[in-house]
């Protein structure tokens, strides 16, 4: 007989990011008001559960996606590295400019690495080893790890076998949802999807036209 163990990945809840920037692994970016509701709502739905662990990238937004979890099922947050957000060089510019100024292509030639940010092997290399550090510690009952939406993404991607280069419009990794890795000992079985907090996520506002920007 195996032993089933459970592993969520939680994305973190909504940010205040009023200027729209990508801030990537910059400090200081909080959950909004609404974000804290996400996380709520995630704890909320995760009660019941046999969760014995928690941990958390070290990024405030993750932090505080996690605390609900954890105070509910009072357990500490543990923080990893490991689930902190992907490097990126755009980290600091307001969302979509990049790819309007030139002199950001050469950032641009393999999104099969990514030649912009951390490559992906890199990005699967630590999230696959925290998964199976807490897998092995919580042997027969559940975790939760509190990340962000590229490194998630990712790892279940390579989970699936999927290719790894992909349109950031397609993620199925919305706020505060859970990605959940189900195993029996050692062998991953399923890869599950779900949005507890779907309800608060709001419509991505359209991009507004710069000059020069067709109709």
């Amino acid at each position: 007989m195996t032993e089933s163990t459970v592993v969520h990945l939680l994305r973190h809840g909504e940010v205040h990011n009023p200027e729209g920037l990508l801030y990537g692994r910059l400090p200081g970016y909080h959950l909004s008001d609404n974000g804290r509701s996400m996380a709520d709502m995630v704890a909320k739905a995760l009660q019941g559960r046999d969760i014995v662990a928690v941990h958390s990238s070290p990024l405030e937004r993750a932090q505080e996606t996690a605390a609900p979890v954890a105070g509910s099922h009072d357990l500490p947050i543990q923080t990893d590295e490991r689930l902190t957000e992907a490097d990126n060089v755009f980290q600091g510019l307001v969302l979509g400019t990049m790819f309007r100024m030139p002199r950001h292509y050469r950032h641009m030639w393999n999104p099969r690495r990514p030649s912009w940010g951390e490559p992906y092997a890199v990005i699967i290399e630590r999230m696959r080893s925290v998964i199976d550090d807490v897998r092995v510690a919580a042997r027969g009952h559940e975790a939760v790890l509190v990340s962000h939406q590229l490194p998630i993404w990712i790892i279940r991607l390579a989970a699936e076998r999927r290719r790894l280069w992909h349109d950031p419009r397609r993620r199925q990794c919305a706020l505060a949802s859970l990605t959940t890795f189900t195993f029996d000992g050692d062998r991953l079985t399923s890869v599950g999807y779900s949005e507890p907090a779907g309800a608060l996520i709001k419509p991505m506002p359209r991009p507004r036209k710069s000059v020069g920007e067709g109709a």
